[in-house]
């Protein structure tokens, strides 16, 4: 089961991510400031993060930015209910995967965390290829040195 890390400081936001991801099949962890975030971050492995971008303490931004210290690979979707270019843009620019404004449809939020997932298992899959690529590339030069010895040999 996927685990989806929920990072709001609104309790009724929270519990409505909350609620629908888990109807949608996925484990949730939520916490209510980016300090409680980033803890559970590191003691549980998370698939995906979502977080208001506006908290109290460390803000969402900066999560994004520690989540993506310790893997550079994690996928963050930030949420916000004061939206602006300059935020949208910066937020991509850091690294977020999405940039969500609320108030946000459920469908809208659904289809962007399945594209988040969609994304990470292309990663795994391309990260696969490019493993068997290289083994490729690295044994047929073996394989032809092996052929003009045993040729020599016979």
């Amino acid at each position: 089961m996927k685990s989806v890390l929920v990072v709001e400081d609104e309790e009724d936001v929270l519990k409505i991510f909350s609620e629908q991801l888990t109807l949608w099949g996925y484990n949730t962890i939520i916490a209510t400031s980016g300090d409680e975030g980033l803890r559970k971050f590191n003691e549980t492995p998370i698939d995906l993060t979502i977080s208001d971008i506006k908290m109290p303490g460390m803000d969402g931004i900066t999560l994004l930015h520690e989540i993506l210290k310790r893997d550079k690979q994690a996928i963050v979707i930030l949420v916000t209910g004061y939206p602006s270019i300059d935020t949208a843009v910066q937020s991509m620019k850091d690294g977020a995967y999405d940039y969500l404004t609320k108030p946000l449809h459920i469908g809208e939020l659904k289809i962007r965390v399945e594209r988040a997932f969609e994304k990470k298992r292309l990663q795994k899959s391309l990260s696969l290829w490019k493993g068997v690529n290289w083994s490729l590339i690295i044994s047929v030069p073996i394989w032809l040195l092996l052929g003009i010895i045993l040729a020599r040999l016979l």
